[in-house]
């Protein structure tokens, strides 16, 4: 499955949305499944992060004030430019803005590893990119949407999505990391925990488009209009990542996975979000799934065309 895991996570998304067209029923009883799946995988991509390399990736100098960089102020200055042109339907914009304005933190370690990119880096700084974005989102939503953010997007839910996907799974991989290191046991249920990554990730693609496929409907439009936006975010992110790396003079594996960071989202994350949301900005929920199915496609040609964007032998000096 690790060697043709960007097949299994296309498969996935196919049987989804076949699920999601044949029994439109079970949408609802798979929403309620798509945070206890995603808690399952941070997890897993946690379990990943030893306690020390999470703590020098927080202190990681160059790598790290490009991710932070490309994320947190080049990103939110695309999304800025391309605002304007967005559909006026107020859930439309609202569901742009929570999945451009998060940077991934699951599969963008797999599709980042395929293309020769530092991932170990990447897998270390999840919790600080998870946390960073927890902490700004509703400041870059309430700059986007101003005053009337406070009658939409409310505090609950991006309490509990923190809590419950990024303290306890972060809390719960330490602890087996603990474990492992004291007992044989440990080792082996680390170790079988780890190796449940690309099945945990396809059950999560699987989930989220099964459960969202029914509400499509009446929304086609909507979701048609953001297609196009999705698409020019990832073709500039390419290029915006690679200058960000070369201003903070990177190595070319630690380059690629600045791109990568850039340009892949955090729609898994903020679904959750996005489902709290009321009925009448449900479209929203439809926006950040459909970003996630343009962006897989991307990142399956992005696998091939960053080395190209990023050669072995284009580096400045050593990271």
């Amino acid at each position: 499955m690790e060697r043709h895991q960007v097949a299994v996570y296309l498969a996935a998304m196919a049987v989804g949305g076949l699920l999601g067209r044949a029994a439109p029923g079970a949408g609802p009883g798979l929403e309620h499944a798509v945070n206890p799946v995603l808690g399952a995988l941070l997890f897993v991509t946690f379990l990943q992060v030893p306690a020390a390399d999470l703590l020098r990736a927080a202190r990681g100098g160059r790598f790290l004030g490009a991710a932070l960089t490309v994320n947190f102020a080049v990103v939110p200055l695309l999304v800025a430019a391309m605002f304007s042109f967005l559909p006026g339907n107020q859930a439309v914009r609202l569901g742009v803005l929570l999945v451009l304005l998060c940077p991934c933190v699951d599969y963008v370690i797999v599709f980042s590893g395929l293309a020769g990119a530092d991932n170990r880096r990447l897998l270390a700084l999840t919790p600080v990119l998870l946390v960073a974005q927890t902490l700004l989102l509703p400041l870059f939503l309430y700059a986007f949407l101003g005053s009337g953010l406070s009658g939409v997007v409310h505090a609950g839910p991006f309490l509990r999505a923190f809590l419950f996907l990024i303290v306890l799974p972060l809390a719960l991989a330490w602890a087996v990391q603990a474990w492992a290191r004291r007992r044989p046991a440990g080792r082996r249920a680390a170790g079988a925990a780890t190796s449940a990554m690309v099945p945990l990730m396809a059950a999560t693609l699987l989930t989220v488009v099964a459960s969202q496929i029914p509400r499509l409907g009446g929304h086609l439009g909507d979701v048609g209009a953001v297609v196009p936006v999705y698409v020019i975010f990832l073709l500039v992110m390419a290029f915006a990542g690679r200058s960000v790396a070369r201003l903070f003079r990177l190595g070319v594996p630690a380059s690629r996975a600045v791109v990568f960071s850039g340009a892949t989202r955090n729609s898994l994350v903020v679904l959750p979000l996005a489902l709290a949301l009321p009925d009448d900005l449900a479209a929203a929920a439809l926006v950040v799934v459909t970003q996630t199915l343009v962006e897989v496609l991307g990142m399956v040609v992005y696998v091939r065309a960053v080395p190209r964007l990023v050669p072995a032998a284009g580096t400045a000096s050593a990271p």
